[in-house]
């Protein structure tokens, strides 16, 4: 999976903290199969870098882009990066 491995950072803005967001980011994660992190920033937006296949990133990008019940996602900011395989499993980093 090394070669075909994508990594793509995102930046989640709206009514994103303080409604489970980073929970159900993980959670849609695990389902995927994707590793990497997810934190609140200090803005009150979501961060998060993610590493799997195109197709599981894209589908990431489209769960983060909806969000949980709670959540009213106003934008959703990315960027395509290079991939390391850093990541073991995907965590909530505080």
């Amino acid at each position: 999976m090394p070669g075909d491995l994508k990594r793509v950072h995102v930046i989640i803005y709206g009514e994103v903290q303080g409604v489970f967001f980073r929970a159900y980011v993980k959670k849609t994660a695990d389902s995927i199969g994707i590793k990497g992190w997810v934190k609140n920033k200090i803005n009150r937006s979501v961060e998060a870098i993610a590493e799997g296949s195109k197709e599981q990133l894209d589908e990431f990008l489209k769960k983060c882009s909806e969000g949980p019940q709670t959540a009213e996602v106003v934008e959703v900011r990315r960027s395509w990066e290079k991939s390391t395989g850093e990541f073991k499993s995907f965590e909530i980093r505080y």
